[in-house]
């Protein structure tokens, strides 16, 4: 089924999504540039001079940091049909999924304190079901996400009417 009209995420979503690899980056290479520094009043002998692994980590964690936000968002889309929600993700292994909106049992816009600096939120939509029953369209603007929620929710308190 061919789905027009789909949707990007906010533009800050790949900025936001930057500083969380990079705060991850960083406390993996203090975790093991402590690990070094122990290393060094070790008497054993060292295949790599003391830093190295701080330093592989700080290149590696630089790459995932501007790549994946990048790639995520470029295949992450959206769209709000007559009565389904369809989300479209992933970089190497591509989601497709269909939300009956009849399906939905509540709603929820959400932000944490980063998203919040940038005036993002997320809306989480809580399905019946026990298998994949939250799904989450992250990166939207805060006010879309809540017009958003409103929408998925009049179309809910129309259809059970």
């Amino acid at each position: 089924m061919a789905y027009d009209n789909m949707r990007k995420l906010h533009p800050s979503a790949k900025s936001v999504w930057m500083i969380k690899y990079a705060i991850l980056t960083t406390v993996v290479a203090l975790g093991v540039g402590a690990y070094e520094i122990t290393q060094i009043f070790s008497s054993a002998d060292r295949f790599f001079p003391v830093g190295t692994y701080t330093a592989v980590v700080l290149v590696l964690g630089a790459l995932v940091t501007i790549a994946i936000p990048l790639l995520r968002y470029k295949y992450w889309r959206f769209t709000l049909m007559d009565e389904e929600l369809f989300l479209e993700r992933g970089i190497l292994n591509r989601v497709r999924t269909v939300v009956p909106l009849r399906r939905i049992q509540h709603l929820d816009v959400s932000q944490d304190v980063l998203e919040r600096e940038f005036d993002l939120g997320k809306l989480i939509v809580h399905t019946a079901g026990t298998r994949s029953a939250d799904v989450v369209v992250p990166g939207l603007d805060y006010a879309e996400a809540e017009q958003f929620r409103d929408d998925l929710r009049n179309y809910i308190t129309e259809d059970a009417l």
